[in-house]
């Protein structure tokens, strides 16, 4: 997004506060199919997706008053949708993959004869690949290889132990493999 981009979300932002019902069209518009992947990425269901949408952006704008703008106004509404799903998702009580599980445990980081380059095809291949994960896989690999936050980050976000992260990140990325490896055409 370019400073003028942000520049006129800034004034939405400020024209919301004042009751301006266009201006939350306006940042609506701007922001709602980045912010419905993301509940997309994260809940798996474009049912639930749609729902963290609509309470997502009921909340960021009961809240405006909060956003002070020490970051993007992107950044912080992704944050409040993160969470959105993040909450309900642990209503729900994941099951998370513990560190101690043996068959995890020595999970390689490193391929296993599997060439990370053919992995690679394409977005709608991951897509699918990981539409078929478990729930607490799919949402810690989609926050740390796709919402950019690192285990120190998801640790904190989900209630979870940072090295319980870090083996659901690996155990969903060696499941993604073995989904991609599976399906039809894909030649490693």
């Amino acid at each position: 997004m370019n400073y003028q981009q942000n520049d006129i979300h800034l004034q939405w932002v400020e024209a919301c506060r004042q009751g301006d019902r266009k201006a939350y069209s306006d940042l609506y518009q701007a922001y709602s199919k980045a912010m419905f992947n993301i509940c997309f990425r994260m809940m798996g269901d474009v049912e639930e997706a749609r729902d963290m949408l609509q309470e997502g952006f009921v909340e960021a704008f009961h809240k405006l008053n909060s956003f002070r703008g020490e970051s993007s106004f992107g950044a912080w509404l992704k944050r409040i949708m993160v969470n959105r799903c993040i909450n309900e998702l642990g209503r729900r009580r994941i099951q998370w993959v513990s560190d101690d599980q043996p068959e995890l445990k020595n999970v390689a980081d490193e391929d296993q004869g599997v060439d990370e380059e053919a992995l690679r095809l394409s977005v709608d291949r991951v897509k699918l690949a990981m539409a078929k994960l478990p729930e607490g896989a799919r949402v810690i690999f989609s926050l740390y290889l796709i919402e950019g936050y690192d285990h120190t980050e998801i640790a904190e976000i989900l209630k979870i132990s940072e090295s319980t992260s870090k083996t659901q990140f690996m155990r969903a990325r060696q499941l993604v493999k073995e989904i991609m490896l599976s399906m039809p055409g894909f030649v490693a």
